[in-house]
């Protein structure tokens, strides 16, 4: 009854908010680019954070994302335990910012190939494994004098067993949800830890 009950309590109160957090309602009810690359995902997960600088300022940030460029921004050693070779950088890197649609970053040796799909800079980066799956949307929306970034997670859960989907409500779930906000904290750091200049020349750090 213990377990029952834990477990009505996961799915009707904090599973929602894993799979939500940060986001508004609109943004959750709100269609995104990559939708349409797979338009029946046994799962949703759409999650965002305010950032005081404008999109031109963020965008570095998500083009050089991936292992081997800038890393995930995130848990580096949870994802390496992966064999994901995640090295989240500090810095931009001229290197890393020439993304195109087509382009293909693979998560580790037996992880998926996720290929750009849609690439608009400086609001829009799409990804997708080769059967659409699995679609990560990573957007942003400028607001007055700060932008929402938005990521979406589009997955399919067919052909696995009960079990496996079992697995996955109990342990991915959570754990997405773990990393991908230290992720959008990550890039919120990074991006407002640069100091602006005022009028006078004095830099003064964004606040958090």
């Amino acid at each position: 009854m213990v377990l029952a009950g834990l477990a009505v309590g996961y799915r009707v109160w904090l599973r929602p908010r894993l799979l939500t957090w940060g986001a508004t309602g609109a943004e959750i009810s709100r269609d995104m680019p990559g939708d349409d690359l797979q338009p029946e995902p046994d799962l949703t997960a759409t999650r965002a954070v305010t950032i005081h600088a404008p999109p031109d300022a963020i965008w570095p940030w998500l083009v050089q994302i991936g292992p081997g460029r800038g890393g995930a921004y995130t848990y580096d050693w949870i994802e390496n335990l992966a064999g994901l070779g995640m090295h989240s950088a500090d810095e931009i890197r001229p290197e890393w910012q020439n993304l195109s649609v087509g382009d293909t970053i693979s998560l580790g040796s037996s992880g998926p190939n996720m290929g750009v799909q849609v690439l608009s800079r400086p609001h829009t980066l799409v990804f997708a494994d080769g059967e659409h799956a699995w679609v990560w949307a990573l957007c942003l929306y400028p607001t007055g004098d700060h932008t929402r970034l938005v990521s979406r997670n589009r997955i399919v859960l067919t052909g696995r067993t009960s079990l496996q989907r079992v697995l996955f409500a109990c342990v991915v779930e959570p754990g997405s949800w773990v990393m991908e906000r230290k992720m959008l904290l990550g890039i919120k750091e990074r991006v407002q830890r640069r100091a602006l200049p005022d009028d006078t020349g004095t830099c003064h750090s964004i606040p958090l």
